[in-house]
């Protein structure tokens, strides 16, 4: 058996593993429900929820609330991640300025933007302004302190190798300092991605005028856990897709790294 052999029989078998621990969850869900000894009003149940999708599909209300949130969140994403980045990248080059204004992004980003989320909407609206603001603020701190801890923690002697070679800095940056940080720019973006899905459903559970934030406040209010329980399955999707291109970036631009297991079988 050669080693790509290895390598997918235990992904083979984890994947199988995994969807029986998922069907069985959906399965025993579905049976206590409905013949059990607790009220599903409180929780739904999936064959209810299945059909409540389809309605919310066909009816064509998933379309536009989830259009919007989609928005919010890759406009959060889209900005967050470049201005984490770029100021990163601009504090490496000037360490006073980061030594100033660090401590006060580390400070500012303790604070819980649950609470700040109200003031976000007052000052932008109730539109998709504040949704993608609270977002992208909060795929900036993932990004950001990942970015800028890769620079400080880089070895100087690549950069030193990269200016006796006669490198100018935009070559630097763009040969030795952003493929060494693309590790840590990549862990903090898939931070910064589940981050942002939840501050654009926070900023629509304060104020909204649509989303799958707001369907889900509005559904609970008139005690709609299907309905409730069906947004969550898109935010699931979502998110899970999200992911999924990620994992297909990281793939692509990571190709060099190998993957290592702290098993020590693994190692001989």
């Amino acid at each position: 058996m050669n080693n790509k052999d290895k390598q997918k029989n235990p992904a083979h078998l984890a994947l199988i593993i995994r969807t029986v621990i998922v069907v069985t969850g959906i399965l025993a869900w579905e049976y206590f429900a409905n013949y059990g000894n607790y009220n599903p009003i409180f929780t739904s149940y999936p064959s209810e929820i299945v059909r409540d999708s389809i309605t919310f599909a066909t009816s064509g209300q998933l379309y536009r609330h989830a259009s919007i949130t989609i928005k919010e969140v890759f406009g959060g994403i889209f900005f967050g991640s470049i201005i984490g980045i770029a100021l990163a990248t601009f504090f490496g080059y000037f360490d006073f300025a980061g030594k100033i204004f660090t401590p006060i992004i580390s400070a500012f980003s303790c604070i819980p933007q649950l609470a700040l989320a109200p003031i976000y909407v007052l000052w932008f609206g109730l539109g998709l302004q504040s949704k993608i603001f609270l977002a992208g603020l909060m795929v900036f701190f993932n990004v950001f302190s990942a970015t800028y801890g890769a620079i400080k923690g880089m070895d100087k002697g690549i950069l030193e190798s990269a200016n006796l070679l006669g490198a100018t800095e935009f070559e630097t940056l763009r040969t030795v300092v952003m493929p060494s940080c693309m590790p840590w720019i990549l862990s903090g973006l898939r931070g910064g991605v589940s981050a942002g899905l939840v501050g654009a459903i926070i900023g629509e559970y304060i104020g909204a005028k649509g989303g799958l934030g707001w369907m889900i406040t509005y559904s609970t209010s008139y005690f709609n856990i299907s309905r409730v329980m069906s947004c969550i399955l898109v935010l699931l999707a979502l998110g899970l897709t999200m992911n999924k291109i990620l994992d297909l970036v990281e793939r692509r631009v990571l190709a060099w790294r190998t993957v290592t297991t702290l098993g020590t079988e693994k190692l001989k």
